[in-house]
């Protein structure tokens, strides 16, 4: 277990305030990332982006996708296609590329829901924080089952999308949009992470993010990317809940840095 497992929540928000200089944590919204963090859907991506890209003539291993998960498809497809290939292509050619991996996507049937996470959102919504999304995707039926299975706490006006930003995570743009949607400084917001640049994106627009890492990445991978905390599963997150959200919670309410 990694040292940033053991520390307490109250220790690492301490720990967040100090980094940042900022006086006071008060959390008035979350914003998850989607795949690996709402739906248990990773391994149906990873599966789909080696099978489409091979189709293209690229090489993209199962641990290639989950490295990346998180930024837009279409910069991802660009990257490899100029790694592998030396040449550059149009964001119409990779959209033609990430359209055949969705196609196969779709085709695997649903992801299920992530454990534990509609327990977390109930208590959210009955603090009443405002919940976001913040995903690397832009496909509609995805939205739309977003929109279906989290309706009761999440409407259309607080998703983000890849078409939303023009620079992708790990830019912190797609978490600073999550924030102007939802009308919150980045003291005032969570951001739930479980990949690499998804990380770097979050910890980068100065939100506190906790990466949980429900993938086969070790933690060391993601532990380089500086998460404000680290948890090992969602229903960790849904059960520790209780200490983030500290009403008043300032820099005098803590000794930075303990770990408990």
């Amino acid at each position: 277990m990694s040292p940033m497992s053991l520390m307490s929540p109250i220790g690492s928000i301490g720990n967040y305030l100090s980094k940042h200089g900022f006086k006071r944590f008060e959390p008035k919204a979350v914003l998850f990332d989607m795949d690996g963090v709402l739906y248990d859907s990773m391994p149906h991506h990873a599966v789909a982006w080696k099978g489409a890209m091979e189709k293209y003539g690229i090489h993209m291993t199962h641990e290639d996708a989950y490295a990346t998960e998180g930024a837009r498809g279409i910069d991802t497809i660009r990257i490899m296609v100029r790694q592998q290939k030396g040449i550059e292509i149009s964001e119409q050619e990779a959209q033609e590329m990430y359209d055949e991996k969705s196609r196969q996507f779709h085709a695997m049937g649903e992801a299920t829901i992530m454990p534990g996470i509609l327990g977390l959102m109930e208590k959210i919504h009955r603090q009443g924080l405002t919940i976001g999304v913040v995903t690397g995707s832009g496909q509609r039926p995805l939205i739309n089952r977003l929109l279906t299975d989290f309706g009761e706490y999440l409407d259309e006006g607080h998703i983000v999308t890849a078409y939303d930003v023009q620079r992708g995570k790990p830019n912190p743009d797609p978490y600073l949009m999550g924030m102007e949607k939802a009308g919150t400084k980045p003291w005032e917001t969570i951001v739930v992470e479980n990949a690499p640049l998804g990380i770097r994106a979050g910890v980068a627009s100065r939100a506190f993010t906790i990466a949980v890492n429900t993938g086969p990445l070790p933690d060391s991978v993601l532990l380089q990317h500086s998460p404000d905390l680290l948890l090992q599963k969602m229903t960790d997150l849904r059960d520790k809940w209780s200490d983030l959200v500290v009403p008043g919670f300032g820099l005098d309410s803590v000794t930075v840095g303990v770990h408990l």
